[in-house]
């Protein structure tokens, strides 16, 4: 069964989000990736999702390919073997939920204003009819407030740096007003303080991206929703340790 977040969850029960897949011992973003979290145990997957030449959505981190190329420039048929379209990806990751990360950044080549590439992304996790399973992330406010307005029944979430002490409460509400249920900060920037601000305005914090177990172990007593992490197997070990205290 896929472990969801509900509002009675926010701070009890800390998730592991394997970010791009098990991507410390498979290549990320790809569907071995995908399986290999599945088969550690992870309850979720992050992946970044950005669009081809010919409109195609497909899971890659970087707007460039090793070779140079641009993705936005490329037909999808003409793309690595290894870079799985976004529906391929999402079948990887079954019994998992997977937080969709929507690459949308200005000082990038596929930077796309109006925000069609959250439609398309709107569109086919709709259509999959399983919304339940996705969080949708992006580092543009614009781009997750428009998932909210094509999708509301679609869960987003904020992709942060950090947030000033002094912006806690502003920040936490204008998202909980927005409709959006989650923040996700760096995990070098984050604190007791800024994770406690946010349960107040019952919004969910995910971190990201920590490798460190003394760090898990600290996240998790800090009541952290989930922690995004390159290595899935030694953050459960790290959480069933502390779950035998």
């Amino acid at each position: 069964m896929v472990q969801i977040f509900a509002p009675s969850s926010i701070g009890t029960r800390t998730l592991v989000l394997a970010h791009r897949g098990a991507s410390r011992v498979e290549r990320e973003n790809t569907v071995l990736a995908f399986q290999r979290a599945g088969d550690m145990g992870a309850d979720g997957v992050e992946l970044d999702v950005r669009t081809t030449a010919d409109g195609k959505l497909v899971v890659h981190h970087d707007p460039f390919l090793a070779d140079g190329r641009v993705i936005c420039e490329v037909l999808a048929a003409d793309l690595l073997r290894h870079i799985p379209s976004l529906n391929e990806a999402l079948d990887a990751c079954a019994g998992m939920w997977v937080n969709v990360e929507i690459k949308n950044d200005a000082n990038e080549p596929d930077f796309d204003p109006l925000d069609h590439i959250a439609q398309q992304v709107c569109s086919e996790l709709v259509a999959r009819g399983e919304n339940e399973r996705f969080l949708i992330s992006s580092f543009r406010r614009e781009t997750i407030d428009k998932v909210r307005e094509e999708a509301p029944s679609l869960r987003t979430a904020w992709l942060v740096r950090a947030v000033l002490p002094d912006d806690y409460a502003d920040t936490a509400k204008s998202l909980a007003e927005a409709g959006h249920v989650a923040i996700h900060p760096w995990v070098g920037l984050l604190s007791a303080e800024m994770v406690d601000a946010f349960h107040s305005a019952q919004l969910q914090v995910n971190t990201w991206t920590c490798d460190d177990p003394q760090r898990m172990a600290e996240l998790a007593e800090w009541g952290v929703d989930a922690i995004c992490t390159n290595t899935p197997d030694v953050a459960l070990e790290v959480l069933r340790r502390l779950s035998r205290r």
